[in-house]
Parts: structure tokens; C-alpha cells; sequence
């Protein structure tokens, strides 16, 4: 019997999971905040399914979600929306909080008084452990995030926790690291470095301003952490999952591959600091342990970090050629 799923938000992941959920003959809700710019550029090669259907509402607005639910019955809701910008969390604390953490609860009541047996998947973040220990962070690791973004994240991601074991629902959440692709916006680093080397080389610019070069992620790619996500939902049992690749390579290291693979040569040229964009509390290092996901799932990701650098280097020169 075909099943059906609910995606929230139009991001990166998004529109991966939705095609990896189309290959698999699913029937695909994809939840879209109404503004307007139309944000569907990443589901261009989604949009002539059928089988994709697009509908606005918010995830502050309980009503939407709740004729949602009611209407498509999802065999499967990944909530994948918000607000997703850990700087501009500083800037805008209380609208990070009720997108992060109002509306996953919104979510989960909706699916709750739908009478629906649904499988939820809650977005949770490597930002809610804060990078005080330099070893890998696991499931049985401390949270401390050091961000509004993170700490509204960690509310979305007990809230999740609590309706699993307090209302026996099939609700789990994947703990992500970064992760990357060339459907990036440019406000993001990685995309930012990679469009800002588009611009220099033709000329509209000299230069890219970034913060901490020295800040180090484990990164990986946006479609093998979608494919996580899809393991999860279909595990024996609701769990939470760390998804991360176990490396960790600094800015620096980004920009430096970039910068190179580009035909640019030394990055140094071309970076300006500039000390607005360090956050008021800095996580210097994240670095994940995915062993439970690897044995557990069978979670693989494919792509490598220098795999990740040059797709999205690729992806903003190929208007040059």
C-alpha cells in the first residue's frame, strides 16, 4: 500500500528527502510557510510529480497543521522546518523559540489528536551539546547549546522525547551535525564561500567576509543525512539517532580546498574578518559519534568532506562555463 508523508519546510533537506521519498512511490506533503518569495527553487525536478503536493500553513499556527494531519492521514511527518540561522538566533531569540520549540509541539499535538498512528521525525541539532568537550558527542552525551537556535532545538527535542514515552507514539528524533549541499542558501558559510569565489572570479567582487576560520565542524552531505532520516522512521522501534560522518575540518581547511579546487590558489587573499559575524558564545569544535546509527540503521553516508567542498564549488562556477 503506498504510503503517504509529511515534509515541514522547503530547505536543503527537504527537498532531498522528498525525492528520495518519491523514488520510493511515497505521496508527499511538503508543509510551505506562505511569504512572498516563492522558495521552491530546490524541488524544480520534484515539482512535475504528481505525487508531490504543495501546502501552505505555519508551524505557529496549529490550526494548518492540525487540518494537515486530519486530511492526509501521513503514515510519516518529518518536521524539518525552522528557523535555521544559529547567528541570527541572537537577534531574534523569542521567534527562533516559538518556530524551534512551539512548533514541534504543535506538530505532535496535531498528530496526537488526529487518531493517526504516525511515525514523527523531530530535526534535533549537534548545537544542543555547545562543543565543550573536544571528544565525539554521542546519544548518551550532555547537551549545553550555546545559542538561542540550540536551545530551542533541545525544547523541540525532549518535547519529542516526552510524547514518545508519555503517549506510546512512534516519535524519534535525528541529533545532525552540519551538513551541506549546493542548495544552500548564500547566508550559510559553505554556500557563502563557495558563491562568494563565483563572484570574484567574475569580477563583482574581491573578497569574502567571514568570522571564526578556526571553527571546526563535522560536516557531511544533505542527501546522505536525508537517507538517515528515512532509516530512522522505518526502525523497529522510536529512538534518537546521532547522524554525523566522525571528521572534523576547520573553515580554514574549507576555504582552503575551495579556494584551490577554484583555481584561485591561496584563500588568504580573499578572506576578510570581520568580527561581526563571531557569535557572543562560540562553539569551537563539534564532532559526532554515529556508531549507533552505522550498526543499528546501516547508515553509510557516501560523500566525502573533499567530495562536499567540490560539488558545491562546481555548482556556483558552472554558470562561467
Amino acid at each position: 500500500m503506498k504510503k503517504t508523508a509529511v515534509i515541514t519546510g522547503t530547505g536543503q533537506d527537504s527537498s532531498y528527502l522528498t525525492e528520495i521519498l518519491l523514488e520510493k512511490d511515497y505521496d508527499v506533503y511538503v508543509f510551505k510557510r506562505r511569504t512572498s518569495h516563492n522558495s521552491l527553487e530546490n524541488f524544480e525536478q520534484s515539482l512535475k510529480n504528481p505525487q508531490l503536493h504543495i501546502v501552505e500553513g505555519d508551524l505557529n499556527d496549529y490550526p494548518s497543521i492540525a487540518r494537515l494531519c486530519k486530511t492526509t492521514k501521513p503514515d510519516e511527518f518529518y518536521n524539518l522546518a525552522a528557523q535555521s540561522h544559529v547567528w541570527t538566533s541572537f537577534q531574534q531569540p523569542i521567534y527562533t523559540l516559538k518556530v524551534n520549540g512551539e512548533g514541534v509541539v504543535n506538530c505532535l499535538e496535531a498528530i496526537r489528536s488526529s487518531g493517526v498512528q504516525t511515525k514523527f521525525y523531530q530535526a534535533s541539532t549537534s548545537e544542543m551539546f555547545g562543543g565543550l568537550q573536544e571528544t565525539a558527542f554521542n546519544e548518551e552525551s550532555q547537551f549545553h547549546p550555546r545559542s538561542p537556535y540550540g536551545a530551542a532545538k533541545l525544547y523541540g527535542h525532549w518535547i519529542t522525547k516526552n510524547y514518545r514515552e508519555s503517549y506510546d507514539m512512534f516519535a524519534c528524533t535525528g541529533i545532525l551535525f552540519n551538513h551541506e549541499s549546493s542548495r544552500r542558501p548564500p547566508s550559510f558559510v559553505t554556500r557563502k564561500i563557495t558563491y562568494g569565489i563565483k563572484n570574484i572570479i567574475e569580477g563583482k567582487e574581491k573578497n569574502i567576509a567571514l568570522g571564526n576560520l578556526d571553527a571546526k565542524r563535522d560536516w557531511g552531505h544533505a542527501e546522505d543525512y536525508c537517507t538517515a532520516m528515512v532509516k530512522i522512521l522505518n526502525h523497529t522501534i522510536p529512538d534518537d539517532f546521532v547522524i554525523a560522518t566522525g571528521e572534523t575540518h576547520s573553515v580554514r581547511e574549507f576555504c582552503q580546498i575551495a579556494f584551490e579546487y577554484a583555481g584561485l590558489g591561496d584563500y588568504e587573499k580573499y578572506i576578510v574578518i570581520n568580527p561581526e559575524f563571531y557569535r557572543p558564545a562560540e562553539v569551537h569544535v563539534l564532532i559526532g559519534d554515529s556508531t549507533k546509527a552505522r550498526t543499528q540503521l546501516g547508515w553509510i553516508p557516501k560523500y566525502s568532506f573533499v567530495d562536499l567542498v567540490k560539488e558545491m564549488v562546481d555548482f556556483d562556477l558552472k554558470s562561467l562555463k
